[in-house]
């Protein structure tokens, strides 16, 4: 009795229990359905979700053009390598090693990865890293003419750079970023105009059933994709090409801590090539670490006598140099300190300012700028050259140089480029005005954006007159004596000539301030620049080019790199711009008949009238010997050494060349030992002492241009 009592209790509790929890059910089922929501949630809208398929459209980020729409970057289909794993799908990997063996021909992966990874248990389909990311076109269609089960395509687009290394620190790249997702603009123009160049995916939505098919009578939403703009450059391909070429084979003979170069138009301010070394691959980044910045606009240096270029410009606008004036070489007092020449030319000799144009003379300079112009008026036109602003270019990070001109010997050295500071855009600023009678062009790199679909112009760059420091008239001038650097026999710039065209320019070798304050000593710590114009008349081409600090060898000198870049450049360019060749007196070249067994006298006067330059070793009648031998060939103008009978005295060798030296070395049979590099400063034997052969004697050369000085740590910038 007891025991039916209990189980008449249990069977009462289980059936309330029961009850409780259906009420709580069927609540729970009428609060659904009266307000629609459960957890929070609006069911209608989750469901929704679910049946609401979204599809990406794919929008492209504008394009780079060079100035005749040539395409620098631009965004091109990519494909992604899947393979589907899962067995409930008809088309998956049957076969995976067969199929890894097949892929390994054409993504960088080894055979085991890819086995490895199309036999994992438990996903849907895999990828394969890096490997089988950013396929193109070409390798997508062999691997789909194979027909591997389970193998399949994604596609999306990726950032394509067609010329390689080109302009890299200019144009910039492009990097996904980590937070939005998105390609953006990393550096340079890429980095600049990102708001004009970023795409906007769109995408489209449609409602679908449990097995994502459309919905009857279900409408579409589009979300139209927009793509970015377009934007032209100033930069011309061909010209970039011709530099990119010339900077990469200096960079491989010379191994330079840095090149920078930069062409431009001077009628208009555009930039139409830009390159340095060290530079890096938009696509691989390699390099990149190397330098992140573009040195055309964020490195500062001490010009060197590119800098002259200026100083002789206010000279000439101010009326104050007269080419035939003379001055006293050597050396001038500037406040505690004495700046001196070293170029070969003598202390103490009278030479006129045209020669010392042409020979790089830090006194000439030193003398028409505080002497002639005076200091007040000289730092006025630094302002009118622009070099107390940035330019203003239309790229990110550009910086200014700072000109250094409290002291006497600040003054002094800013007028041939020691101590105060400027750009290498700051100075093809500057030379636009020299070259364009007069105004000075704001250099510029953005020529126009339109819109990528419609091509309509949405935004153009005019040119710009940042000033009018000098006249037309002076331009010309300080023009017709810039080239008598290149053409004249003493000229620094003697291995800048063109073929066909008359340049005009000015060479700068600038010493380099080291960690302790004081300038780096020894042949290669220099930068060596030039910075040149052509055709002289009219130029429609500026060029600046700077090597700093290139591995020289015995026989080599600063202008070897530079000129191994301004002249292929050049020349091609002003060919390629159909610029028409001016009639160019050529120097002669003939070659050298043999002069020995004839006397000093009759073949001394022969070869002058030839328009050779004669040297004497001997106080004989006959000539034994002669440098360079009979059958070479020697340009007018060019020294010919000849060795007579008797005893040989030394000549004074000051100014001469290395090369001119050696012929005489040579042709005497002495034991030459040489420093330094440029011209002959110093002779350990004096002129007139008696040699014979296998004597020892040793020449010191110096560098054409650059003071010596040591200048206070805080007046150096480098």
């Amino acid at each position: 009795m007891q025991k039916q009592k209990n189980m008449k209790h249990g069977a009462a509790g289980l059936f309330f229990l029961f009850g409780l929890l259906f009420f709580v059910l069927i609540s729970r089922f009428l609060y659904i359905q009266v307000t629609g929501t459960a957890g929070g949630e609006v069911l209608a809208s989750k469901i929704e979700k679910k049946y609401e398929k979204k599809q990406v459209l794919e929008a492209k980020r504008g394009s780079i053009l060079d100035t005749k729409g040539e395409v620098i970057a631009e965004d091109t289909s990519a494909y992604i390598l899947r393979a589907v794993l899962s067995k409930k799908e008809p088309e998956h990997v049957k076969d995976p090693e067969m199929t890894a063996a097949k892929l390994a021909k054409y993504i960088d992966m080894d055979e085991q990865e890819i086995y490895e990874r199309l036999t994992k248990k438990g996903p849907y389909q895999v990828e394969f890293g890096s490997a089988g990311k950013d396929l193109t076109q070409v390798v997508k269609q062999k691997i789909e003419k194979m027909q591997l089960p389970g193998i399949t395509f994604g596609r999306t687009n990726k950032r394509f750079y067609p010329n390689g290394i080109f302009a890299s620190h200019l144009i910039g790249y492009v990097e996904k970023d980590e937070k939005t997702e998105e390609m953006t603009g990393k550096f340079g123009i890429e980095r600049y105009l990102n708001k004009e160049l970023q795409e906007r995916d769109g995408k489209l939505t449609f409602d679908s059933d449990s097995e994502g098919f459309l919905l009857p009578d279900a409408k579409e939403k589009v979300v139209a994709p927009d793509n970015g703009n377009d934007v032209m450059l100033t930069i011309d391909k061909k010209i970039q090409t011709f530099l990119e070429d010339s900077l990469s084979k200096v960079q491989a003979k010379y191994d330079p801590e840095q090149i920078i170069a930069i062409v431009s138009n001077p009628k208009t301010g555009e930039i139409v090539a830009m390159g340095q070394r060290p530079t890096f691959h938009p696509i691989t980044k390699v390099g990149l670490t190397d330098t992140w910045r573009n040195l055309a606009i964020e490195e500062t240096f001490e010009p060197g006598s590119t800098m002259k270029t200026f100083t002789l410009a206010a000279a000439v606008e101010e009326g104050v140099f007269n080419p035939n004036d003379s001055f006293v070489a050597g050396t001038y007092k500037a406040g505690s300190g004495e700046i001196h020449d070293h170029s070969g030319i003598e202390r103490g000799k009278s030479m006129t300012f045209l020669e010392g144009v042409q020979r790089s003379s830090n006194v000439a300079f030193a003398t028409l700028a505080m002497d002639k112009i005076g200091a007040d008026t000289f730092r006025e036109y630094l302002t009118k050259f622009g070099f107390d602003n940035k330019t203003g270019i239309d790229l990110p990070n550009e910086i200014t140089g700072k000109i250094q001109y409290k002291y006497k010997l600040e003054k002094v050295t800013t007028a041939f480029g020691q101590g105060s500071t400027v750009t290498p855009i700051q100075q093809i600023q500057a030379a636009s005005a020299i070259a364009n009678e007069g105004k000075m062009m704001q250099p510029y790199v953005i020529k126009s954006i339109s819109d990528q679909d419609t091509g309509k112009v949405l935004k153009t760059t005019k040119p710009k007159v940042n000033g009018n420091p000098i006249s037309a008239e002076t331009a010309k001038q300080v023009r017709d004596y810039l080239e008598t650097v290149i053409s004249a026999k003493k000229g620094t710039g003697s291995k800048y000539a063109l073929d066909g065209y008359e340049v005009a320019g000015k060479t700068g070798t600038a010493q380099i301030a080291g960690p302790t304050g004081k300038y780096l000593v020894g042949k290669n710590n220099y930068v060596f620049s030039f910075l040149g114009m052509a055709p002289k008349d009219d130029p429609q081409l500026v060029m600046y080019v700077a090597v700093k600090q290139p591995k020289l060898g015995e026989s080599s000198v600063g202008a070897d790199p530079l000129s191994e870049i301004f002249n292929p450049v050049m020349q091609n360019s002003l060919q390629y711009l159909n610029i028409k060749p001016s009639d160019v007196k050529k120097q002669k070249a003939s070659k050298i008949v043999d002069y020995t067994n004839k006397t000093d006298s009759s073949a001394t006067k022969e070869l002058k009238e030839l328009g050779y330059d004669v040297s004497t070793i001997g106080n004989g009648r006959r000539v034994l010997d002669q440098s360079p031998k009979a059958g070479s060939t020697l340009l007018q103008g060019e020294k010919i050494i000849l060795r007579t009978e008797g005893e040989m005295k030394v000549p004074d060798m000051k100014g001469w060349s290395l090369r001119d030296v050696m012929k005489l070395a040579k042709v005497a049979k002495l034991d030459l030992k040489t420093t330094g590099t440029g011209y002959v400063s110093k002779q350990n034997l004096e002129a007139g002492k008696k040699v014979k052969e296998g004597d020892s004697f040793t020449i010191e050369l110096s560098q054409p241009d650059g003071a010596t000085e040591d200048i206070p740590t805080n007046e150096k910038t480098e």
